[in-house]
């Protein structure tokens, strides 16, 4: 993508659009382990929408993208018109990654480039099971990932919905960086959800 990010608050935007929180929800599994069990004797405590659904990072996707968001979507876009249709959705996105980014920026105790760079050089269960990626490149100025495997791309593109996945989850990532931080840029020319064999995500410290 051009400008971007692709950082923990994705998932601030994918479960403010995902039907029920399903992505967080149904959890992949131990996702909302996260707030599980403390000790056995808390398990009957717990309210049931917390448990372990049992469901692979797949199967959540599935369900949340295929059985509800992508059809949806599609649907609005058949009524609407394609081309007017992604450039509203793309719209919509580029709003959401910025207050997603500023979000970030605010529950961190800085917003500079090493913690931006975090979700790749620290990455928690969930991106280690999201994507697969490796380092291109990393300095003071400069971030760059290739990113392999994405299950993003894959649900999308499964449902043949690449041009509304790109629209909605990879278009936004320009703005997130920026919401971040105004020093932070982002340069993409390729991405899985388009048909490349990559995402080349580039993003550049102007400060």
């Amino acid at each position: 993508m051009e400008p971007s990010a692709l950082h923990p608050t994705r998932r601030e935007f994918l479960g403010s659009v995902l039907p029920a929180g399903a992505l967080t929800c149904l959890g992949c599994k131990r996702l909302c382990g996260l707030f599980g069990f403390v000790g056995a004797q808390q398990a009957t405590a717990q309210h049931k929408f917390l448990a372990d659904s049992q469901m692979s990072f797949a199967e959540v996707f599935d369900f949340g993208f295929k059985g509800f968001y992508i059809p949806i979507l599609q649907s609005l876009g058949a009524q609407m018109g394609e081309e007017d249709y992604i450039e509203l959705l793309k719209a919509a996105a580029t709003e959401a990654g910025r207050h997603s980014g500023e979000n970030w920026a605010r529950s961190v105790p800085d917003n500079d480039f090493a913690t931006f760079k975090s979700w790749a050089t620290e990455p928690d269960r969930f991106w280690q099971h999201a994507l697969t990626f490796e380092i291109v490149e990393d300095t003071d100025r400069v971030f760059e990932v290739k990113v392999s495997e994405c299950l993003w791309a894959k649900t999308f593109r499964e449902a043949q919905a690449g041009d509304i996945g790109y629209a909605t989850v990879c278009f936004q990532d320009y703005a997130s960086a920026q919401g971040f931080n105004p020093k932070l840029s982002m340069v993409r020319t390729k991405t899985l959800m388009q048909g490349h064999d990559c995402c080349n995500h580039r993003w550049l410290w102007e400060g």
